[in-house]
């Protein structure tokens, strides 16, 4: 089996747009989670979410391409945004940037997460007035006058494999290439994806990860409804999110994208890329407990922990950083840490902690956010903060500090689980 190394990481956050940037903020202890600002919340229970800053879609993108903007919902251009900044940091010259490339594009993979991305509602509640009948939309009327009210291209703003779809188109990239939604653990499930196709020899590098959006009128109802949200800390935006803490009072939805660039060590070697960290293992389980909550046992969590680490042929005492799921909901934090439990033993009191949640809100699909935390927690050998975990649950003892520290870190780990029962977890090590 072929080894493969990280070579590129691009990111959008609440906290920064770039790698770099969203580094900075973090180890800096800054929140992105605020008061929603892209629509008015305050029908909803729960009004803050983790925004990313603005940006322009057009500068991320060649001039050539600016028109294909138009049928790109905010998920995609996450995807897209991301990819670019992962190519540049990556030192890889693709399509977008050169007539020129300096790789085979055929052996340029593609695996993004995506999650279900939500309509436009000014666009949608046009199309169902128009089928109104009375107080109820009628089907016959929606599909005969309705559904003419969208445009043509209209589907392809929605469609989860459309974040792949551009970013491949953008630079050209024709190896193999997928799509995975299965919630918060889609970006892991796609690194791993991508991880296992360069390993076989099926392919030499790949772009991988995921992104979403969930800061929409949509996003947000659903969440309400499943009970999920913090809906107590309104005026208090900076302390919503509190993952393990005695405190905890729900989540805080968010939006952004985590992307990595997957490449074969050798190849990677001898071009004199810059090498963040080998991924050296992973793991993935199902839970069938329950489709709104995780197992309390935290079982298969933790098989996909084991598997992860197996994989790797590493040790739970050679942890230097984990950075778990900590949605900030107290009984799936206690499931969480029931599983970490398992898979740890008496490690995990040691192992320094850090739920970046706290600071950027759940980013769904977009968690390769938190996979690039952990790769860059191993490269510069500093640990983020757990800015919100004061009083940890239970009184359980746990590894973390209200401020960024040093620490020696040869092996990271990221951990994730889904609504639906998906767990995956990524193992990365020093070369």
């Amino acid at each position: 089996m072929r080894r493969v190394v990280i070579t590129g990481i691009g990111v959008v956050s609440p906290v920064g747009i770039g790698a770099k940037a969203f580094w900075q903020n973090l180890l800096a202890g800054q929140v992105g989670v605020r008061r929603i600002q892209l629509f008015d919340p305050s029908g909803f229970p729960s009004q803050v979410a983790g925004e990313v800053p603005a940006y322009k879609i057009g500068d991320f993108v060649p001039k050539s391409y600016r028109k294909a903007t138009k049928v790109m919902a905010k998920d995609i251009e996450l995807a897209v945004v991301a990819a670019d900044d992962a190519f540049k940091d990556s030192g890889l010259q693709s399509k977008a940037y050169t007539e020129s490339p300096t790789f085979d594009s055929k052996r340029f993979g593609c695996n993004i997460g995506a999650g279900l991305l939500s309509a436009e509602l000014n666009e949608l509640t046009a199309a169902m007035h128009t089928a109104r009948d009375g107080n109820k939309l009628d089907l016959e009327k929606w599909g005969r006058e309705g559904m003419s009210q969208l445009t043509p291209l209209w589907l392809l703003k929605y469609l989860p494999n459309m974040l792949a779809c551009h970013v491949t188109i953008i630079h050209e990239l024709k190896g193999p290439s997928n799509t995975i939604t299965c919630a918060d653990a889609s970006s892991h499930l796609a690194i791993g994806e991508a991880f296992r196709t360069i390993q076989r020899g099926d392919a030499d590098l790949a772009i991988c990860g995921g992104a979403e959006s969930k800061v929409n009128p949509m996003g947000l109802v659903r969440q309400c409804l499943l009970k999920r949200t913090s809906n107590t800390k309104n005026d208090t935006p900076a302390e919503a999110v509190r993952p393990f803490d005695a405190d905890a009072t729900g989540l805080a939805i968010g939006e952004g994208g985590g992307l990595l660039i997957l490449e074969e060590y050798e190849r990677a070697k001898s071009r004199g890329a810059k090498i963040y960290a080998e991924l050296a293992g992973f793991g993935a389980s199902q839970d069938t407990h329950k489709i709104t909550d995780p197992d309390p046992t935290g079982h298969s969590y933790a098989q996909a922990i084991k598997k992860a680490l197996a994989d790797a042929g590493v040790g739970a005492g050679e942890i230097g950083c984990l950075v778990p799921h900590g949605l900030g909901i107290a009984a799936f934090d206690r499931a969480e840490l029931a599983g970490l439990r398992v898979a740890l033993g008496g490690a995990l009191e040691r192992i320094p902690f850090a739920p970046v949640k706290a600071q950027i809100g759940n980013l769904a699909a977009g968690c390769g956010v938190d996979a690039a935390a952990a790769v860059l927690a191993l490269q510069t050998g500093q640990i983020p903060p757990a800015i919100n975990t004061r009083k940890p649950i239970d009184g359980v003892n746990l590894n973390v500090a209200g401020e960024s520290r040093s620490a020696a870190v040869n092996v990271s780990v990221s951990t994730v689980y889904s609504l639906g029962g998906q767990n995956a977890a990524l193992v990365f090590r020093k070369v």
